[in-house]
């Protein structure tokens, strides 16, 4: 087992490009990381890292050892979660990224559920509205709204969102209800960073703006409700304000059709079956 903690530790380093921060992603004693690619070193009698005092990279002998390193940790993981398959036992680590809002009311609840019947499993959850970056961040399973998925990334669609254009009852009462698209452009909107224009199924494209510009879809339903403007929100995250008054679905004429989640990922090819079960069973409950 030693070569394989030496091969992980190896692996970190070479990841983020430091013996300091790799120690503290495997959260082990720096000394306990340089020893293990020192002897990763002496075993294979070729050095793998170039080391000065600001930075690490790898020799050439240490980028072909890499890719063999990360199968042989991938085959490994995979071995172990084929273990725990046959005693129905899942084991393993999920690193999830997801937009604020889905993960918040769609994805944590998934988590809960998932980890009452896999106690073993544990999840690592970023939550932002910027699209993770699935090699930097180390992110098994991205969930992503999109109506076409990165086509050099594996995707699995996983539900369909609803979207609304809505305002308060004090909002719409103080500054009229807007009847038709063009409406818009005489309004306060609450706009989502990078997405001030609204395109709607009629053809028609409206440049928006408001108050407020925010980088998460949960700030716009709160400024909704306190009446700052007209939002455009995804309805999982309105459904409940809509219900029960506090948010008005603006005419017909603002239906906006429904949006794809998609979960997105690397490869195939080495991913644990710890992942790919999360990923089946999320599916089927959202399906």
């Amino acid at each position: 087992m030693s070569k394989l903690e030496a091969m992980r530790s190896f692996v970190e380093v070479a990841s983020v490009g430091s013996f300091t921060q790799a120690a503290e992603q495997l959260d082990v004693p720096r000394i306990r990381v340089t020893r293990d690619v020192q002897e990763l070193e002496d075993w294979l009698q070729v050095r793998l890292l170039h080391r000065t005092t600001r930075r690490v990279s790898l020799t050439t002998a240490g980028e072909d050892a890499l890719k063999i390193c990360e199968r042989i940790l991938n085959d490994a993981a995979e071995l172990e979660s084929n273990a725990h398959l046959h005693s129905r036992e899942l084991v393993g680590d999920i690193r999830i990224a997801a937009p604020i809002g889905l993960g918040q009311t769609q994805l944590l609840p998934m988590i809960a559920d998932f980890s009452q019947i896999h106690p073993k499993v544990s999840f690592q959850l970023l939550l932002s509205d910027k699209n993770a970056q699935l090699v930097d961040e180390r992110v098994d399973i991205a969930l992503r709204y999109t109506g076409l998925p990165d086509e050099n990334l594996i995707a699995r669609r996983l539900l369909n969102v609803g979207m609304v254009v809505c305002a308060s009852p004090g909002y719409l009462e103080s500054n009229g209800t807007p009847q038709q698209v063009r409406d818009l452009t005489q309004h306060r909107c609450l706009v989502h960073i990078n997405q001030h224009v609204w395109s709607f199924p009629n053809g028609e494209d409206v440049d928006v703006s408001g108050p407020l510009r925010v980088n998460d879809a949960v700030t716009l339903v709160e400024a909704a409700k306190a009446g700052m403007g007209v939002a455009r929100l995804p309805t999982d995250l309105a459904a409940d304000y809509l219900g029960s008054g506090e948010l008005i679905a603006l005419p017909e004429c603002f239906d906006l059709p429904q949006q794809a989640v998609w979960a997105v990922y690397l490869s195939r090819s080495y991913q644990q079956p710890v992942v790919r079960a999360f990923i089946d069973y999320v599916a089927e409950k959202w399906a």
